[in-house]
């Protein structure tokens, strides 16, 4: 037996164990389920310890979650308030829910998610990626869009498998969907502050007031800062990095006139100035994962400049008009960015033609910004839903949506005085419109047994152009591809005892054409991946045990994408190029515990196992540029060697940044002081190695990674003050690296603590 066989069979006894202690049969007395459809407000309110009935609306209805045939999870409440304690961006998701990661190469801002190893690598400022993130029922194609800070969320919700149906393109992986606290007619609101290690200092709150009977209104924001704490000894460059100011805000305004139409309207923004992220050139141990023995986390020698800054603004319409039988929604929304990055990509000082050069071997300079100074996203959402009592309900709509962006990629030359930009550069233009139409249907053929299936028509239309400008210009190069799609997907729910359901699905889900154009010669030229189309699989068991004092999720599924899109390095320059394989396919399981053990404890626990592959036996891809450039400097490559110099094939790896298994773990323990409520609220992620890119290195490998963070406080009437720690065994190591030109590796963030103030009236 294989030590990697004998790992498999040690996760899976241990996983069996876990189920094989909350067995199917409650052996407490249940209770009635829960209606198949519920009202809008919060979820209902438990006793005895029971834990309160789950809300989601995974179905673009308000649904007891046990009733929904997928798989799910969500984050809210306490759970939220923890992650996200001392600044943490929306990569807080990552590993906190099973088959769930979230990382990024641009720090704050372009998060790329990945669901049951199904993500994108892809660093283009247009890239699309297969999970949909879906903020207020509002769709956030572009990746900047996607980090918006997450503060005053009734919930987050987690769909995973394709929802190709209700939620459309580019979602075959699933969908992350945040839902703001909406406006209510009562004053309220809360006021939370705090500062910590590095500086940091965060402010966030809401204010809920009713203007009149008919007209609610509710202001949030938070704003976050942090000090430089990497330092660059060299009077060259930018001397200090990674501290932020980061702001947002949001105004919603409900108008609810009658009984019977409602209006409400959002608008928010975001201002980030910072750094971006600091790639570290030569820190990975040749041969191994490992990070060079004399790694300092504070020290990073540099020659060149390093900023960030984002803009994002925008809004939204919600209307509802509650007609008899049927419910009618209008949801139009805008978007817009303005955004520049600029980073010294090769990591280091001076080159092997400009000496000093370091750390380690610096074959040439590279540094770079990209822009987008132009950007605009309209979509807009008709949808009818029937509302009256019987076996058969329905869903039906029409979508509409369309983005246009432009992007720059300029170059600067570190070894000249002030670092002034190059007179080369490549800028890309693309509009892309899409159509849909989309209906369901459920129908309850039994007590027992409940049915839906869902279909959904998209035409997707994409105009792009790409030129490269040095002594004479480029292009520009045309691409344009018009596609068609349907989805699918049938389901049903069964009731095997009040307490417990089975339920089994088949789902397709789409990824439109994807287009790339980042010139870096005058010989280059865009390049063009075709749509991508999955087809999944998942059954699964969910039930309250206990009385409703713990619930149980299990999933398992299957899945294949046929065409696949991948993203590959150039091998020996800055540059992506956009491919697609036969297929990748995917297997796995996912479980999600909640208990609440006793009056002053509870506890979570998930675990998700993934096993992913690529297959087509023709794909070969270039690998690491320094192993030609340098190879006393170069990775280990592992794959089998391609047709050509410097390439690998890929047949049979694992999805790039695709961990095998992933769990989460919290506990909550909590007990009566005085007049209040003292507790201790400790988390912990855990997740196996994963590829960094489409071929397999020894450098280019990630460690396998368990971070854990604590929070104790103490609660007394409308009050709260708490400490907290974050990755607090201060675990270092790469989550991802730059390949083109030395052994350049990008880390996770160190250890923090702080402390926060929070009121609420």
């Amino acid at each position: 037996m294989t030590t990697q066989n004998a790992g498999r069979i040690r996760h899976t006894v241990i996983a069996l164990a876990v189920v094989a202690a909350f067995p199917l049969q409650s052996m407490a007395q249940t209770t009635a389920p829960a209606p198949d459809v519920v009202s809008d407000t919060a979820a209902a309110p438990a006793s005895a310890n029971q834990l309160e009935t789950v809300i989601v609306t995974a179905q673009r209805r308000a649904e007891n979650i046990k009733d929904v045939p997928m798989s799910i999870a969500t984050l809210k409440g306490e759970k939220l308030d923890v992650l996200t304690a001392g600044g943490a961006d929306i990569r807080f998701l990552n590993s906190r829910s099973p088959s769930v990661s979230v990382e990024s190469d641009y720090g704050r801002t372009f998060p790329r998610f990945y669901i049951r190893g199904l993500g994108n690598t892809d660093f283009d400022l247009n890239a699309s990626q297969p999970v949909g993130l879906v903020m207020d029922d509002v769709v956030m194609e572009n990746p900047m869009l996607k980090g918006f800070p997450v503060f005053d969320v009734d919930q987050v919700e987690v769909l995973r498998g394709p929802q190709g149906t209700l939620f459309g393109r580019n979602s075959p992986a699933g969908v992350i969907k945040f839902d703001s606290a909406k406006p209510v007619f009562k004053t309220e609101g809360y006021l939370s502050g705090g500062f910590g290690k590095d500086g940091v200092k965060n402010l966030e709150g809401a204010f809920n007031v009713p203007v009149s009977d008919t007209v609610a209104l509710r202001f949030s924001g938070q704003t976050q800062r942090r000090d430089d704490r990497v330092h660059n000894p060299l009077p060259s460059g930018t001397r200090d990095f990674e501290g932020y100011e980061d702001s947002a805000a949001r105004l919603q305004v409900l108008v609810k006139p009658t009984r019977d139409f409602s209006a409400l309207f959002n608008v928010h923004a975001r201002n980030l100035d910072g750094t971006a992220t600091l790639f570290r050139a030569n820190i990975l141990k040749q041969g191994t994962n490992d990070l060079v023995d004399n790694f300092d986390y504070d020290n990073y020698p540099t020659d060149g400049i390093n900023r960030q800054h984002l803009k994002t603004k925008g809004g939204s319409m919600r209307l509802k008009w509650d007609l008899p039988d049927v419910t009618l929604h209008s949801i139009t929304g805008y978007e817009k960015l303005d955004f520049f990055s600029r980073a010294d990509v090769d990591g280091g000082y001076g080159a092997v033609y400009a000496p000093p050069m370091g750390p380690g071997f610096i074959p040439f300079v590279v540094e770079t910004a990209d822009v987008i100074p132009n950007h605009k996203q309209i979509s807009q959402e008709f949808r009818a839903e029937s509302s009256a009592r019987g076996p058969l309900q329905w869903i039906a709509g029409l979508f509409y949506f369309k983005e246009d962006i432009q992007i720059d990629s300029i170059a600067f030359d570190s070894l000249s005085s002030g670092n002034p930009q190059s007179p080369n550069y490549s800028t890309q233009n693309q509009s892309a419109k899409s159509y849909a139409a989309f209906g369901s249907l459920n129908y309850t053929v039994s007590d027992a047994l409940k049915l839906r299936a869902g279909l959904r028509y998209t035409r997707d239309e994409k105009d792009f152009s790409a030129k490269r400008v040095e002594a004479t210009t480029a292009g520009p190069f045309y691409l344009n591809d018009t596609s068609h799609n349907v989805s699918w997907d049938l389901s049903g729910t069964y009731v095997l005892t009040p307490s417990t359901n089975a339920y089994a699905r088949i789902a397709t889900g789409y990824r439109a054409p994807s287009m790339q154009g980042r010139l870096n010669g005058l010989s280059d030229r865009p390049s063009f991946a075709g749509a991508e189309k999955a087809l999944s699989v998942e059954a699964g068991i969910k039930q309250d045990l206990f009385d409703k004092r713990a619930r149980l999720s299990l999933a398992v599924f299957e899945y294949r994408v046929k065409d696949k899109q991948l993203t590959a390095g150039s091998g020996a320059i800055n540059m992506n190029q956009l491919i697609n394989a036969d297929k990748a396919t995917g297997r796995g399981a996912e479980l999600d515990f909640q208990a609440n053990l006793s009056d002053s404890l509870s506890m979570t626990l998930g675990g998700s196992y993934n096993h992913t592959e690529i297959e087509d036996k023709r794909l070969f891809v270039q690998t690491c540029g320094n192993a030609l450039n340098n190879p006393a400097s170069g990775c280990t490559v592992t794959d089998p060697l391609g047709p050509f110099r410097g390439t690998a094939y890929i047949d049979g790896n694992p999805l790039p940044r695709a961990p095998e298994w992933q769990g989460n773990f919290t506990l909550k323990y909590s007990i009566p002081v005085a007049s209040g409520e003292f507790y201790a609220y400790t988390d912990w992620a855990y997740r196996t190695s994963y590829n960094f890119f489409l071929y397999e290195a020894k450098e280019y490998k990630a460690k396998e990674l368990l971070e854990g963070g604590l929070r104790v406080g103490y609660k007394w009437d409308n009050y709260e003050l708490s400490a907290y720690g974050r990755n607090i065994t201060n675990q270092i190591q790469s989550l991802g690296a730059i390949d083109f030109d030395n052994l350049t590796g990008i880390v996770n963030e160190p250890r923090t603590y702080g402390v926060q103030f929070k009121a609420t009236f």
